[in-house]
C-alpha cells in the first residue's frame, strides 16, 4: 500500500489524470483511493480494479469514463455531513452576532466609533425562537435541522424528495428569518434562489449557502443585501471556487465569507462514514468484480 495524501503536500499537489495515471504505473497499483485529484483518461488504462473517491460527490471522477471502462465506483454519500451542518451554525451565529466585526474592533482598539461604543453597536439577535427554513433535507439538511432544533429555532424544509419537508419553497421563503441551502446541484435546481425569490423572503431575513454556489443567482444575493432586503449572508462556496477580492461581497460587514472549508474536518472522529472490509470485498473478490453489460457501474452509497 502506498499512502500520499495530496492535503499534506506542501506546495499543494493536485495530480492531472495523466500525471495519476503515472504514478499508478509507477506504484502497480489495483485500487485507486482519491479526494482531489482528477481521474480520466489514461487513468482507466492502468488495470485498476476499483477507483473510491472519499467525497459525497465524486465530481473529479469521470463516471462515464470509468463505466465504460468497467470499473466500479464508490464514494461517500454523507459523510461531511455532520462537519457542514456544523459550519452552518457557526455562520448563522456569526451574522447574528456580528462576531467578525466585533473582533476586528477588538483588535484593532475600536472602542469608541461614530459616537458609539460596541455594546451599542453589535447588539445582535437571538436565534432561539426564530424559523429556520432549510432548502434540500438529505444528509446535511437533516443535520442541519437537529442542531437548529436543538438551539430552540422552529425548523421547516423544502424538499421535492422527502416526505418530511412539507413546505412548497414559496412557502418556506415567506415564513423564514433564516433561509439554509443544502439542496443538491441538478438541472433543476441550478439558479434556483435569484431576484424573484430574494424579493419572496421576509424582510432582514439571514441567507445561508453551505452547499453549492451555484443555488443561487449571486448578483442577485448582492441586490438584496445591498437593498436591504436582507439582513446578513454567511456563504461557503462561490463561483470558480475562489472569490475575487474586489467582489461587492467583499466589503460587506454584514456578510462571512469561508473558503469552501464547511466539509473537511481536521480530526476524524471515531465511527465516521467510510468503506468497511465487506465493502473492498465485494467490489474486489478474487476473480474480480461481477460486472455485466448492464452493471458496469456501481455507487456504493454510505448513510
Amino acid at each position: 500500500m502506498v499512502y500520499d495524501p495530496w492535503i499534506d503536500q506542501r506546495p499543494l499537489r493536485i495530480y492531472s489524470a495523466e500525471q495519476l495515471a503515472d504514478r499508478i504505473t509507477a506504484v502497480a497499483a489495483d485500487v485507486l483511493v482519491v479526494e482531489s485529484d482528477s481521474v480520466g483518461g489514461p487513468v482507466f488504462e492502468r488495470g485498476l480494479r476499483v477507483v473510491a473517491a472519499t467525497r459525497g460527490d465524486p465530481s473529479n471522477v469521470d463516471i462515464p469514463g470509468a463505466t465504460a471502462a468497467g470499473i466500479p465506483v464508490l464514494h461517500t454519500p454523507a459523510r461531511n455531513a455532520d462537519a457542514v451542518a456544523e459550519m452552518t451554525v457557526a455562520l448563522l451565529l456569526a451574522v447574528a452576532r456580528h462576531l467578525i466585526p466585533a473582533d476586528a474592533d477588538v483588535r484593532s482598539g475600536n472602542i469608541f466609533r461614530d459616537g458609539t461604543i460596541p455594546y451599542q453597536r453589535f447588539r445582535g439577535a437571538e436565534i432561539a425562537g426564530l424559523t429556520a427554513g432549510l432548502v434540500g433535507l438529505g444528509a446535511v439538511g437533516r443535520a442541519v435541522r437537529w442542531r437548529l432544533s436543538g438551539l430552540g429555532l422552529r425548523v421547516i424544509a423544502h424538499d421535492p424528495y422527502r416526505d418530511d419537508a412539507g413546505h412548497s419553497l414559496d412557502e418556506l421563503l415567506a415564513e423564514a428569518d433564516i433561509v439554509s441551502m443544502h439542496a443538491a446541484v441538478t438541472d433543476d435546481t441550478i439558479g434556483m434562489i435569484g431576484a424573484q425569490q430574494f424579493a419572496a423572503m421576509r424582510d432582514g431575513a439571514v441567507f445561508l449557502n453551505t452547499a453549492r454556489s451555484q443555488l443561487r443567482d449571486t448578483d442577485a444575493l448582492v441586490d438584496a443585501l445591498r437593498g436591504g432586503k436582507l439582513a446578513a449572508a454567511g456563504l461557503d462556496h462561490f463561483t470558480g471556487e475562489w472569490l475575487p477580492t474586489d467582489h461587492p461581497l467583499v466589503s460587506m460587514p454584514n456578510v462571512v465569507l469561508t473558503p469552501t472549508s464547511a466539509g473537511p474536518p481536521g480530526t476524524p472522529r471515531p465511527g465516521r462514514r467510510g468503506w468497511s472490509p465487506t465493502t473492498w470485498a465485494h467490489c474486489c473478490p478474487a476473480t474480480g468484480p461481477p460486472m455485466s453489460s448492464t452493471r458496469r457501474y456501481w455507487a456504493h452509497e454510505l448513510r
